[in-house]
């Protein structure tokens, strides 16, 4: 490391300010050397305990909430309160219906899950495979690596995938809630 003071000339003893380097000791280059630093199996072990323990709880609390029938609010059994959107303007919010696909989704019900919230089912699957990417990168398979690349390779296409399938999980949740249909006059 520099000092951040250096003598002006050899002859006298003044000091003036050095001008800062560049930052390149950033923590994500201190980061990057540390993960290179570490050896292949290593990482895949940090990957699987990450992917495996950021999963398991999900699938988890998805196998043991039991599903409400009304295809909203099966929060309230972990203690949350209602979706604050849906009780005040009636609408649902883009994730109303998640958790309650989820559970469908643990206890292997299907197409009560699509029924509740179809991209709900989508997300169920991403987050079961993330558990097995994890068991298998725990077990030494090197999965991730592919997909980790594929992602970053089309990191937009997949956002704008997200994006698209919440609005239409949106919009269909509004629709099973009768939110769509026009008043009758009469």
């Amino acid at each position: 490391m520099r000092p951040l003071l250096r003598r002006c000339c050899k002859p006298c003893s003044r000091t003036r300010p050095q001008a800062k380097a560049p930052v390149t000791d950033s923590l994500a280059s201190r980061a990057l050397a540390w993960w290179g630093a570490r050896s292949q199996r290593a990482q895949e072990r940090m990957v699987g305990s990450v992917l495996v323990c950021g999963t398991a709880p999900i699938l988890g609390l998805a196998a043991w909430l039991e599903a409400d029938p009304a295809g909203v609010g099966t929060h309230k059994q972990l203690g949350l309160g209602g979706c604050t959107v849906l009780t005040m303007t009636g609408w649902p919010c883009p994730m109303c219906g998640m958790t309650t696909t989820f559970t469908h989704m643990g206890h292997g019900h299907l197409f009560d899950a699509v029924a509740t919230q179809p991209f709900g089912v989508v997300l169920y699957l991403i987050t079961l495979g993330g558990f097995v990417v994890g068991l298998g990168a725990l077990a030494g398979r090197m999965w991730w690596r592919s997909l980790a690349e594929v992602t970053l390779k089309y990191e937009v296409q997949i956002a704008a995938g997200i994006l698209l399938g919440m609005t239409a999980g949106w919009v269909y949740k509004c629709a099973s809630m009768g939110l769509f249909d026009s008043p009758t006059v009469g």
